[in-house]
């Protein structure tokens, strides 16, 4: 079939919901079908191309987050949406209102995923953690696109109960954004084989990870202020993977540390490879959707230490609660990091039933469920062309 992607922006590797995109496009088209973008920046054979949209006051922001609006230029949306057989919105903004708003038009199906959520969108100007914020963004996002959908891609259980409990009326498909093969193998090969011996630089270091966009929200700054209570402080090495607005102060916060972190940006098989060396994964993100990087890392044998926040979906990765600490507590992640440190056995064992519960968050699983959806949506716009879904505006 030809479907089409709408997301604003497609082109960077340090988002998650883009990476997501790129992957799922490509799966898609080495299962024969034919998928074309409709997205900001410049034209190309795979894409419907507008004009990027700079955003007053605030485009700085977005230019460190690596993320820009796409002009709405309805003839390019309608051209786009005329080409396709199904649509599928990635995002909530003005573009894919466009998109969903002429796709109903003229009878094309259409569904979208929930990617976004509010209290990342929201931290980056330090609102993150305002309720009322939260809520009334989570409202506006359904009042003015997904219920007008009757089928939503969410990408972790946590996130379809809470656009549910918001008042979310289409049917919600939970699934994974899904890893690259790749991770499993190398997970494969690090645990029947051994790890490969540590480079140079990590030789007689603990070697601790974590993989994320540099934003306040993932809260790198608990890890590195995790160290000095850590009775290995002094043998603790943090690789950050990653790039965002934080790098600097970051940088700055861990010059105390006797091995200062080390900031990187990878390519995936970089990246195996520097994961596959590693002791430790940590993931201490107060507000995630899913959390891929952390899906990865344990793909490769990895036990994860992650933060047990309320707002994020990668608590359901932990296999017991020695996998977890109390979000935003670097003593507390201190007292995880060193249980594992102090117990290699029980962590040489547990790596292996980690390796084993990423097998089901593979890509291909993913593009299966994400098909069936799409044919779903295919289907029920056909039964139910001349009755679109409500939205919750028209039953106020």
């Amino acid at each position: 079939m030809r479907i089409l992607f709408v997301i604003d922006t497609y082109d960077t590797n340090n988002n998650g919901t883009s990476i997501s995109a790129q992957r799922f496009a490509a799966a898609l088209r080495q299962r024969g079908h034919e998928v074309k973008i409709l997205t900001s920046g410049e034209p190309g054979d795979d894409r419907f191309a507008l004009p990027t949209y700079k955003m007053p006051i605030f485009q700085p922001l977005m230019d460190k987050h690596n993320f820009n609006f796409a002009s709405n230029e309805k003839k390019t949306i309608h051209e786009a949406v005329e080409w396709a057989d199904i649509i599928h919105c990635f995002l909530p903004f003005a573009i894919e209102i466009e998109a969903k708003h002429y796709a109903d038009k003229i009878g094309k199906p259409s569904t979208a995923a929930f990617h976004i959520q509010p209290q990342n969108l929201w931290s980056s100007v330090g609102l993150g953690k305002v309720d009322w914020i939260q809520n009334g963004t989570y409202i506006s996002f359904r009042d003015l696109l997904y219920n007008k959908f009757r089928h939503i891609h969410a990408p972790s259980q946590f996130m379809a109960d809470e656009i549910k409990q918001r008042g979310y009326t289409a049917k919600i498909h939970v699934i994974s954004n899904g890893i690259q093969d790749a991770f499993l193998q190398a997970g494969h090969r690090n645990l029947d084989e051994g790890r490969p011996a540590k480079s140079p630089e990590f030789e007689g270091k603990i070697l601790i990870m974590m993989v994320g966009r540099l934003s306040a929200e993932k809260r790198q700054d608990v890890l590195i202020n995790a160290v000095p209570y850590s009775k290995y402080a002094d043998k603790i090495q943090l690789v950050f993977a990653g790039q965002g607005p934080k790098l600097e102060e970051y940088v700055a916060l861990g010059k105390a540390l006797p091995h200062p972190p080390q900031f990187v940006y990878k390519n995936q098989d970089d990246l195996i490879a520097l994961l596959s060396q590693a002791d430790l994964y940590v993931h201490a993100s107060d507000m995630e959707s899913e959390a891929i990087s952390c899906i990865e890392a344990f793909a490769t044998g990895l036990v994860p230490v992650i933060a047990n926040s309320e707002v994020s979906a990668t608590p359901q990765f932990a296999l017991d609660g020695r996998s977890l600490f109390r979000a935003g507590s670097p003593k507390d992640l201190a007292r995880a990091i060193d249980y594992w440190l102090d117990h290699p056995k029980e962590c040489k064992y547990m790596e292996k039933l980690y390796a084993k519960a990423a097998k089901k968050y593979t890509l291909s699983n993913s593009i299966r469920m994400f098909e069936e959806m799409l044919n779903e949506e295919i289907e029920d716009c056909s039964k139910y062309s001349s009755q679109p879904p409500k939205s919750s505006l028209d039953n106020a």
